[in-house]
């Protein structure tokens, strides 16, 4: 590909600094993309020198050993719009660049084209890090954005790298070969498959950043000191504890002649230590973390993990410095956790990582655990050893500059050893991309996750996310619609992390409740009912069951087809037979334990196993349950050491609330993954005019920032989307009202559009059935006596009878859009029975939506009404969404009533409001927040 262009045309525009982002590279390594300047000449020069002399020639198709001062020139001024120029840089350096000029037909400069060539070139020791792909994402942002529609661009055919960029970017894409030189034509609208593509990208950059980050073949501890109670010495104490299988190091400034510090190799700087490193642990003041970064940057660092206090935490300048902080280690390439953090653990034997403030590392198991918080970060670790699960990995993100729950989420998605996903979060950096990779995850892994400021929508002021307050009834959309089950407490986490990382998925709701107290089943039944599960009457074994009892019953309860999960209710047995005591029950008297005697059996006094047989029987009804793919659950009262002696993992429980608590978020996850085990579409809508209806917007908005259309024009809009309005005509006197009924035909119905007045039919504003004229002039005189002349009465056909409803969009500034559908009235104003899900819908989200709120049954032929038309009102719902996804400056549509019929619906109010808003897509080049 050539240049024979000298000079830009047009006039330049200022430098567009929105187009500056930092990426991460397959590899997980960090890197700055931006538009390149004049004062790149250097850095231009710099970079070509070190680009071998064939990927020159695929660049240039011919020889170009170097770059003239007039090349310099060309590469380097941009008008960033017909002309633009953007580079990859890693700690100052360019490492790769492209560039696209817009053409028109004949390949000659044109300012008027939808067309531009495009070309890159890649620095030889980067090939294969995924640069090129990268840098097409965002060429291909800003070209859409200068109005450019198509790149073209020409390669080699043994440049098959390049060649393979284009191919696998998943643009439609038109490919010729000619003249001994492949030609592309690219089509730059975002597809399925290049969305697809970007996000494949996007998972596997992340994931492995974060491995980059928990699995480090060596860790340097830098600010470990000689009092043992500093924390950079905790670090490092805790790191030996845990047997890291890797390489230790430690960096002190003021180490002087010492050279080891608790048998580790201690160094004033990073560039004395004796091996290479991959994580720093960064524990010294915040004065000193600028140059420990650029230390780490300096010297091949991978990652940082910076408990280091004094940042956005401690207000406006603390901000500033964090800012700085992530930039800095960015353009080194690397990741942060922190700043402020507790630190990160990877339990893996291969591993065995502690580079946090934790003393000790928790056991292995199932549970990957994330936290925003330091404090419940730690209280998370102790809980989960004071209940016995293990962790794959944890991380506790302090104030989330940079690495943040979404990289765990992809990092967990594949990690073998991670089977439930654990949460605490505060803020979301970015909740549109937090929705959409939990909802990956959570169709092959559960993910629960306490969201804390549930009231108060508050943010910790350290935190790196923006500062938008996300209303409560959206975090429990965004978390619905993921599949993400939301809890509390950390105790009502666990409960449901035992259960979903031990037992199966329950099949259906059903439970069947076997146990040896009949009180406690029925405490049981009733918890499950008010749950909303299906229980079945309690099987009592009465108080005096023997093991045999219990595995004969559960056994039963098992077998059962119409069972779907088995809860064992258990109390220490009382009456003749029965053993007298359970180790830690605390129910054998004084007198009982005196009586016992010297003769007493091995264990009676507590130090034996007397309740052996009753452990093999529930755990050998733990396997069979198992085995039939039905969750196995234990409520004990006074028997603390009993699940801990079972031959099989059971959940366990001291009170039946938790328990069934716990089930119903297992079955409502397992419920999830059945509706979802195939993903819902976007149907293609006929009768949608897109064009004329951006077209209204832009008119709209020509005059005013923000404006709510009339009726006419909601109308008009909503009829771009095939969503017809149910045609009204002003009744400002009598005269007019008999007109527009003649003109609508009888019967009709007679309104006040007041903004006061509207929807308050108990205040006489609204007259149904009016059949004749006589009718209608006496409903204006009575309407206009009791309302005044202010009503504004509007004459409107009679809708079919049937349900009114509400449908609703709007567009929240951190989430984006949602919509929102309910009964009309008191049901959704009064009592907020609305159900809600993001913008664009699927045809499987407004199924759901329309059977979600608690007044459905009045949708679907309650007390032997006749059923309404779901089906057009579903309809109805997706064309809404449509109309809001295609059209970003839609900012609220609200269409109320919605009367549905037996057979199709009519919409009788709108109110539309239009805005400039800020992009909410989610569909622009990778970028880091």
């Amino acid at each position: 590909m050539t240049d024979t262009q000298d000079t830009a045309p047009g006039a330049s525009p200022s430098y567009p600094s929105h187009w500056e982002a930092d990426i991460l590279l397959r590899d997980g390594g960090t890197a700055r993309i931006r538009p390149l300047t004049p004062d790149d000449a250097g850095r231009l020069v710099a970079f070509y020198t070190d680009v071998s002399d064939q990927s020159k020639y695929y660049r240039f198709f011919a020889p170009y050993p170097r770059l003239s001062d007039r090349d310099v020139r060309r590469f380097t001024h941009h008008d960033y719009v017909n002309r633009v120029g953007l580079a990859v840089l890693v700690r100052d350096e360019i490492i790769a660049t492209v560039r696209f000029d817009r053409i028109d037909g004949t390949g000659r400069p044109s300012e008027d084209s939808t067309d531009a060539e495009v070309a890159f070139l890649v620095q030889d020791a980067h090939q294969g890090r995924g640069v090129a792909s990268a840098l097409l994402e965002h060429i291909a942002a800003v070209a859409r954005e200068r109005g450019i529609r198509r790149f073209i661009a020409e390669v080699l055919p043994d440049n098959r790298k390049m060649g393979k960029v284009f191919t696998d970017a998943g643009y439609t894409q038109h490919r010729s070969f000619a003249d001994g030189v492949a030609h592309f034509e690219l089509d730059l609208e975002p597809t399925e498959q290049s969305l697809a593509v970007m996000r494949a990208r996007e998972h596997r950059a992340e994931a492995q950043s974060t491995q980059r980050l928990l699995a480090p073949g060596s860790v340097a501890v830098v600010g470990a000191g000689r009092d043992p109670r500093g924390v950079g010495r905790s670090v490092l104490r805790n790191l030996l504890a845990a047997g890291f299988t890797g390489r230790i190091q430690a960096v002190n400034r003021n180490a002087g002649e010492l050279t080891e510090l608790d048998g580790v190799p201690l160094r004033a700087s990073l560039g004395e230590l004796p091996h290479p490193v991959d994580l720093a642990v960064v524990a010294v003041p915040s004065a000193q973390v600028p140059a420990v970064v650029a230390e780490c940057g300096a010297h091949g660092v991978q990652g940082l993990v910076v408990v280091t206090a004094g940042y956005a935490e401690t207000g406006i300048e603390g901000r500033a410095r964090q800012r700085d902080l992530v930039r800095q280690a960015r353009a080194a390439g690397m990741r942060v956790i922190g700043p402020n953090a507790f630190g990160l653990l990877n339990t893996d034997p291969a591993v065995r990582l502690n580079a946090s403030l934790s003393p000790q590392l928790p056991a292995a198991g199932p549970l990957g655990v994330f936290s925003q918080s330091g404090a419940i970060g730690a209280a998370l670790l102790e809980a989960a050893h004071r209940r016995g699960l293990g962790l794959s990995s944890f991380a506790s993100a302090g104030n989330r500059a940079d690495v943040s729950g979404n990289d765990l989420l992809q990092y967990w998605e594949e990690d073998p050893a991670t089977r439930v996903v654990l949460l605490y979060l505060e803020s979301f950096g970015n909740p549109r991309k937090f929705s959409r990779i939990a909802r990956r995850v959570a169709a092959a892994k559960p993910v629960v996750v306490i969201k804390g400021g549930r009231h108060t929508g508050s943010i910790p002021a350290g935190h790196a996310a923006a500062l938008t307050r996300i209303d409560d009834r959206t975090v429990d959309t965004l978390f619905q619609q993921a599949g993400v089950l939301r809890v509390d407490t950390i105790t009502e986490l666990y409960d449901a992390a035992d259960l979903l990382a031990h037992q199966p998925l329950p099949p259906g709701d059903r439970i069947a409740i076997v146990g040896n107290s009949d009180s406690l089943g029925l405490l049981t039944h009733d918890a499950a009912l008010s749950a909303g599960l299906r229980p079945l009457l309690p099987h009592d074994l009465t108080t005096s069951a023997t093991p045999e009892d219990f595995s004969g019953g559960l056994s039963a309860a098992i077998d059962r087809p119409d069972s779907d999960t088995v809860i064992a209710v258990v109390i220490p047995p009382i009456g003749a037979g029965a053993l007298p005591h359970f180790p830690g029950s605390g129910l054998l008297s004084a007198s009982a334990s005196a009586s016992a005697g010297a003769d007493a059996p091995a264990g009676a006094d507590g130090g034996g196993e007397p309740f052996a047989p009753f452990a093999e029987a529930l755990g050998a009804a733990a396997e069979r349950a198992n085995a039939a793919g039905k969750p196995l659950l234990l409520i004990h009262l006074a028997l603390p050491d009993l699940a801990a002696r079972l031959t099989a993992r059971v959940p366990a429980y001291p009170r039946p609330e938790r328990a069934v608590r716990a089930l119903a978020h297992a079955t409502r996850h397992a419920a999830w993954r059945r509706d979802n085990a195939e993903a819902g579409r976007i149907p293609e809508l006929d009768g949608i005019a897109e064009g004329p209806a951006r077209r209204q917007v832009a008119s709209a908005l020509a005059a005013a920032p923000e404006v709510t259309l009339d009726e006419a024009a909601a109308a008009a809009l909503l009829a771009h989307y095939g969503i017809a309005l149910q045609r009204t005509l002003p009744a400002a006197d009598r005269a007019a009202a008999v007109l527009a009924a003649r003109t609508l035909g009888y019967p009709v119905a007679l309104k006040a559009t007041s903004p006061s007045l509207r929807h308050r039919p108990d205040l006489g504003s609204v007259r149904l059935d009016l059949t004749s004229e006589a009718e209608l002039l006496r409903a204006h005189q009575e309407t206009t006596a009791l309302l005044g002349p202010d009503a504004r009465l509007v004459v409107q056909p009679m809708a079919p009878r049937g349900v009114d409803t509400t449908v609703s969009a709007t567009v929240d500034p951190a989430v984006g859009a949602i919509l929102s559908f309910g009964l009309a009235g008191a049901a959704s104003e009064l009592l907020g029975d609305l159900a809600h899900r993001l913008i664009p819908a699927t045809d499987r989200d407004v199924a759901g939506l329309v059977r979600e709120i608690r007044a459905a049954p009045l949708l679907f032929g309650w007390r032997g009404a006749e059923p309404v038309d779901t089906g057009a009102l579903e309809e109805l719902l997706l064309r809404v969404s449509q109309l809001v996804d295609d059209i970003p400056e839609v900012a609220a549509v609200s269409l109320e009533p919605v009367v549905v019929a037996p057979h199709g619906l009519a919409v009788l109010g709108a109110t539309v409001r239009l805005a400039h808003l800020p992009a909410r897509t989610d569909l622009g080049p990778r970028a880091l927040g």
